[in-house]
């Protein structure tokens, strides 16, 4: 990567890990990939149960090849016949794997669901939620991250799942009502209760949607 982009992205990610901060969680800055992998797995001591909600960057940074591998109890719903069984564990997991449609430059985490599944771990459930986030979905406000969930997000996921949406043949949010939409449930998460909860990795680099 550039190094004056890489520059600005670690000026950035200090600006939101202050902010992640004031709201009770905990961010991290990776310079790569590797590094965020790193970051996750200090986190993760073995024979933890592990699961998470289908997020892109956790695959690209490498870590769930590394918790397949490893001596970790990694929940894998595509493994199980009973995708709603595999859900429910989630909740009672002691860390759930996430990113974020998009993050605001003062630590605010936008996510929109379809099943809902990720967006109810992330509020309640899990003792530690790890999200991985790539520096691609930094805005500057939560409107910003609004829009970016909605119309670079949503669209993309409903092409990648073959969905009908009218996102997935415009490229853009339509706010429909179809019976395919992904965008059921929109959480805003501003503020952790629970200290040491929730942790953010910034990666420089562009993970995911």
């Amino acid at each position: 990567m550039n190094e004056n982009i890489t520059r600005r992205n670690e000026l950035l990610a200090q600006k939101v890990i202050a902010g992640l901060k004031s709201r009770n969680m905990t961010g991290y800055y990776a310079a790569t990939r590797e590094e965020a992998c790193k970051i996750a797995l200090d986190m993760i001591p073995e024979g933890s149960s592990v699961t998470m909600g289908g997020a892109m960057s956790a695959h690209e940074i490498g870590l769930v090849k590394v918790l397949k591998d490893g001596n970790y109890n990694f929940i894998d719903r595509d493994e199980y016949e009973d995708k709603r069984a595999a859900m429910l564990l989630a909740y009672d997991a002691d860390f759930f794997l996430s990113s974020a449609n998009a993050i605001t430059n003062d630590g605010v985490m936008v996510n929109i669901d379809g099943n809902s599944n990720r967006v109810s771990a992330i509020a309640q459930g899990p003792k530690k939620v790890i999200f991985i986030v790539g520096m691609n979905k930094v805005c500057d406000d939560v409107d910003g991250a609004m829009k970016r969930a909605r119309n670079v997000a949503a669209p993309i996921n409903a092409q990648r799942f073959g969905l009908t949406t009218p996102c997935a043949k415009t490229g853009a949010c339509m706010d429909c009502k179809s019976p395919d939409t992904i965008c059921c449930q929109f959480l805003i998460t501003r503020y952790s209760r629970h200290a040491d909860r929730i942790h953010v990795i910034l990666v420089n680099d562009n993970l995911g949607f």
